[in-house]
């Protein structure tokens, strides 16, 4: 198997829509397809690399999720707890100044009323530069009406990146402590976490461009096709001043998340008991309006509802979602498949035709 995804992978490098990408497909827990495409580093010449480092943008995001139900799990927390338990400095209010109370599931599922866009442009969303901790940046994130009350809406947001602030208070120490006491330190995500395992590794960045996409600068602005435009900062995996984004601030490698959601999809091994997967991998957020057609929201990400409205190849029930840098990932129960599409190349690798054309690609050849 294989066919058509290499000739989708090897199209969008021949065509300069990716620089360098890499695919990880599992199906009934055995690894059937495994594929590098394009360049690691274009202008030295070298092959993109097999189990690169990549900065991983909200591929973050489940990682996180995941912590705070294991931390859950073991009754350090709970669904129904307030933000402002745990976050004291942490509570915003209505446009007319009426109290919002957010709870840890709110934050979960992007009910919260928060944003990923400030007209205080001193806050950090997670991907820009910033030298701000968690309550300082946070503060004033609380002092911005919410866009509606908790649980009324839905709205992609920073809300990943508060839960990080709510985690690392709990476990006493930094949210890399957190994640690694809870996820990564059991699953042996060894390359994975607020840090970078290898420099030799790490992917170089690129940006959309024309007529090729372009190494990142620091900072970066990538305009996405909805006329938004995301700011990058390459270097703030590095920095020891920004608060560790857990929305967006981990690095780390295709085998470690390719082993994180199979371990979802299995049940949640060591690390999550059965129910608090099917918990997260559930719709949460019952018909709240989503623009994303057939598709609901869990705790790990978007639950594909009906999949001819949703466009998808892929069976009722999957979890999917992304990562700017360049990231695409799948989760689908009913056929045992997990994905990890990886590339060093944003937004086209998370956000453009690639990982839709690749995940097309998958099925047709597993058919």
């Amino acid at each position: 198997m294989g066919a058509r995804v290499n000739a989708v992978m090897d199209e969008a490098v021949s065509g300069n829509k990716i620089v360098g990408s890499e695919l990880i497909v599992y199906r009934h827990g055995e690894l059937i397809l495994r594929r590098t495409a394009g360049h690691f580093d274009r202008k030295a010449g070298v092959p993109m690399i097999e189990n690169a480092i990549y900065r991983l943008a909200s591929v973050t995001k489940p990682i996180v999720a995941a912590t705070a139900l294991a931390m859950i799990d073991k009754g350090l927390l709970r669904l129904d707890d307030l933000v402002s338990k745990h976050l004291d400095y942490f509570t915003p209010k209505l446009e007319d100044g009426s109290p919002a109370p957010i709870t840890i599931h709110h934050l979960l599922t992007h009910t919260s009323g928060l944003a990923y866009g400030y007209a205080d442009e001193t806050i950090s969303t997670g991907l820009g530069p910033t030298d701000k901790d968690f309550r300082t940046n946070f503060s004033k994130v609380a002092a911005a009406p919410l866009l509606f009350a908790p649980g009324t809406g839905w709205t992609y947001s920073v809300a990943i990146d508060v839960l990080g602030a709510v985690l690392a208070a709990v476990q006493g120490g930094s949210l890399q402590d957190a994640v690694h006491a809870h996820i990564t330190g059991p699953l042996g995500m060894d390359e994975t976490g607020f840090f970078v395992a290898d420099k030799a590794r790490l992917a170089t960045p690129y940006a959309d461009g024309t007529p090729e996409p372009t190494v990142m600068t620091d900072p970066q602005f990538v305009a996405g096709e909805d006329g938004g435009t995301v700011m990058f900062s390459p270097s703030r995996i590095f920095s020891d001043k920004a608060f560790q984004s857990g929305g967006a601030g981990m690095a780390g490698t295709p085998e470690n998340i390719a082993k994180f959601l199979e371990t979802l999809r299995k049940g949640g091994g060591s690390v999550l008991k059965p129910e608090t997967v099917a918990l997260g991998f559930s719709n949460r957020i019952g018909d709240i309006f989503r623009q994303d057609q057939g598709q609901r929201f869990g705790y790990f990400g978007a639950i594909v509802d009906d999949p001819e409205a949703a466009a998808s190849p892929s069976a009722k029930g999957t979890i999917n979602w992304g990562g700017v840098y360049g990231h695409s990932w799948l989760v689908d129960p009913a056929n045992a498949i997990t994905i990890v599409s990886m590339s060093n190349t944003a937004l086209e690798g998370c956000t453009g035709r690639y990982p839709k054309d690749l995940i097309r690609a998958v099925y047709a050849d597993l058919n």
